[in-house]
């Protein structure tokens, strides 16, 4: 089973700060200037990677790596240190978004076995879709993108899902904050994209990591809005059940089914 990687966007994610702080706590300052210095990086980075791209004195750092590893938020191995999992399990745990994935699992392991396809379960987190859930395909072979995947909204079939199906209002903060966090969303061709998005129910487009797979994506709305998105990397050939097009029928019946279920009293 093949998975794709998780990969860093430098830029994204990081702080914006528009007012000077009120409050002043150095020690929890240096600890999220660590956290988000490791979830940008590319690979694990030594304490003097990490004093010298904080601008910090190794002795500065040094407790606050303890304490973050200590608490699991990091992990130290030969090559230095990562960030672990555990903020993202933390904002999995939240009851929204526990009660999306209890939902959806269900349905997206039926939608897995009835295409032969593998399909995963993404929402906005600020400049970038982040995936919160995921079903492997049937079968020794396949395609999944893991959980905790993350890319820019705009460039991702996923993120373009979320953005399109919202409020105007709503659609325009979000790519403010895809700028604000250093993207460069297209304003000539993106709008009419997404307008198209919105007409048909979703789409299908070639994926933007690897050949010869096209993401079928789908709104799971709530209250006409784009709660989450659905997606399933469509890899043609033998281990595939259905045809694309029949894969994004039955997209279609699972997302409609998420939805009713997150909110029984709309039917």
């Amino acid at each position: 089973m093949a998975a794709l990687a998780c990969g860093s966007h430098p830029g994204y994610g990081e702080p914006i700060m528009t007012t000077p702080p009120r409050y002043q706590a150095p020690a929890l300052k240096k600890g999220l200037e660590i956290l988000e210095l490791l979830a940008t990086a590319e690979q694990p980075l030594s304490m003097s990677d990490i004093s010298g791209a904080l601008g910090r004195s190794v002795g500065e750092i040094f407790r606050m790596l303890q304490v973050l590893e200590e608490h699991r938020y990091i992990a130290r191995d030969d090559d230095g240190y990562r960030l672990t999992n555990r903020l993202f399990a933390l904002g999995m745990g939240r009851p929204p978004v526990r009660d999306l994935t209890i939902t959806a699992l269900p349905v997206m392991n039926a939608l897995a076995r009835a295409t032969g396809q593998s399909c995963h379960l993404a929402v906005a987190s600020g400049a970038e879709m982040a995936v919160i859930a995921g079903v492997e395909a049937p079968g020794l072979s396949g395609f999944a993108v893991r959980v905790g995947y993350r890319r820019p909204l705009h460039r991702s079939a996923s993120g373009r899902v979320l953005l399109a199906f919202q409020a105007p209002d709503v659609r325009a903060a979000m790519l403010a904050d895809i700028r604000a966090a250093g993207g460069d969303p297209d304003t000539d061709t993106l709008p009419g994209l997404l307008d198209t998005l919105l007409a048909e129910g979703g789409g299908a487009t070639p994926s933007p990591v690897l050949d010869g797979i096209t993401d079928l994506s789908a709104p799971i709305l709530e209250h006409d809005a784009a709660r989450a998105a659905l997606t399933i990397p469509y890899v043609a050939g033998p281990a595939a059940l259905v045809s694309l097009p029949d894969a994004r029928v039955l997209l279609q019946d699972a997302v409609r089914a998420i939805s009713r279920q997150l909110q029984p009293t709309l039917d």
